[in-house]
């Protein structure tokens, strides 16, 4: 905002009514604007970006750059780069950066309709300058020749709307659909779990699926019973069930999920899965077989993520899809009357799962923030940490990159390592 927002800018969004909607962020006080847990696999993901440069006249020069899937490279929190290949040596955008080392990027996701503004200043490197930095920026399976690196430090980011973007895809992505429809429609015509009409997996506890809840668009509830409808064995905030699951290919794998309903409930058990279709297949073959009536043989839940026994304050961080046992672990705490906050970060509303019921569960301890929504409040790791009780013990789940920012932060104020517990997801 302080960057973009001129005072043309401002004038206009308060002749247009956008303004108060905007003066709120004027409120946020950014020491330095580093990349999140959000930012930096989306960094990562890209093959491709938008890039903008300042020339001599004054016009602004605009140039697509492409590569292999990361070519554009998180070299630390406030420094990003690529390494810059041969191309029909016109060499306008580096020309520009002599003498104007401003750059805007426009990364694009255009499948799941996400764009990441990024404003910076350039620099080049080349292999006589700093050979070392340079290699850092190379892609050694990448048959392209380097001419040299680009490297930004990054002054300013934002995420853009999504409403206006076409989703396009690749040829990979379109041939990678296709393959999972065909399966898709494969499991379907054979019943579900192809080859198998009894219960999958081989553990002691025989459970049987009751519920089926969509929470949000890709995130999907599974509710799990005793097959004889008893009392199942007790389970502790914290722990996770490992699950067998049917891949397309008919192959059976392990995969764990947390338990996320309130661990005083002996009668059910809930998992909440995360669809990832570039991932590994299991929560895809979960979201496509697993129906009411899926019959289960699991072991009996672990915890390696379990609360602290006794009565101090407890701070709860979840990222994302980690809200799952941070939700059973609120519920546990609010029972046993500890004192506790919980912070749920997500890139929307619309993709933080229970995000609604723990406003109504948790009306006074319960605050949310948004990466992806303009205006809205993002986490602040510092804050708080630094707004915690002097003896309170932290929860922390979600993304890694979410987690090292908390244990960074810990460390920085003091915190003792044993204070800050953690699970993340991969």
């Amino acid at each position: 905002m302080e960057i973009a927002f001129t005072p043309n800018v401002r004038a206009l969004q308060a002749r247009m009514g956008s303004r108060d909607g905007y003066a709120r962020g004027d409120q946020d006080v950014v020491e330095e604007p580093a990349l999140g847990p959000y930012e930096i696999p989306f960094i990562e993901a890209r093959d491709s970006f938008y890039l903008g440069t300042v020339s001599e006249t004054g016009w602004p020069y605009v140039q697509h750059r492409g590569g292999p899937t990361g070519f554009l490279k998180v070299l630390d929190s406030r420094t990003i780069g690529f390494a810059d290949f041969s191309g029909n040596r016109q060499y306008v955008s580096t020309g520009n950066l002599a003498g104007d080392n401003r750059v805007s990027l426009f990364l694009m996701d255009y499948p799941h309709q996400a764009r990441l503004k990024i404003l910076g200043r350039a620099r080049v490197v080349d292999q006589d300058s700093e050979p070392e930095l340079l290699a850092r920026l190379d892609n050694a399976d990448y048959r392209a020749r380097v001419e040299r690196g680009i490297v930004i430090r990054i002054e300013g980011f934002d995420w853009n709307c999504p409403k206006y973007i076409t989703p396009r895809y690749t040829e990979d992505e379109v041939a990678q659909r296709i393959r999972d429809a065909i399966e898709a429609h494969a499991r379907t015509v054979s019943g579900g779990n192809p080859g198998s009409t009894g219960p999958l997996g081989n553990g002691e506890l025989a459970l049987t699926i009751t519920g089926v809840r969509q929470l949000t668009s890709r995130v999907r509830a599974y509710e799990m019973r005793a097959e004889d409808w008893g009392r199942l064995p007790p389970a502790e905030a914290g722990s996770h069930l490992e699950v067998p699951v049917r891949r397309a290919d008919g192959s059976v794998v392990t995969r764990q999920y947390s338990l996320a309903a309130d661990p005083a409930n002996r009668d059910v058990y809930e998992i909440a899965v995360l669809r990832e279709s570039d991932g590994r297949g299991g929560s895809v073959a979960i979201h496509e077989t697993w129906q009411i009536g899926t019959r289960l043989r699991v072991s009996r839940p672990i915890n390696h993520f379990a609360l602290h026994p006794d009565p101090r304050a407890a701070v709860l961080i979840a990222g994302g899809i980690g809200i799952t046992p941070i939700r059973a672990m609120a519920l546990a705490l609010r029972r046993r009357g500890t004192p506790f906050e919980l912070h749920y970060t997500g890139r929307t509303a619309s993709d933080m799962a229970y995000r609604e019921q723990l406003a109504a569960e948790l009306p006074s301890a319960y605050f949310t923030y948004f990466s992806r929504v303009p205006g809205q409040r993002r986490l602040d790791v510092s804050e708080v940490l630094r707004h915690a009780p002097a003896v309170a013990v932290f929860f922390v789940c979600g993304p890694a990159a979410l987690i090292e920012a908390v244990r960074t932060e810990a460390r920085r104020l003091g915190i003792a390592p044993e204070r800050v517990q953690s699970e993340s997801f991969h």
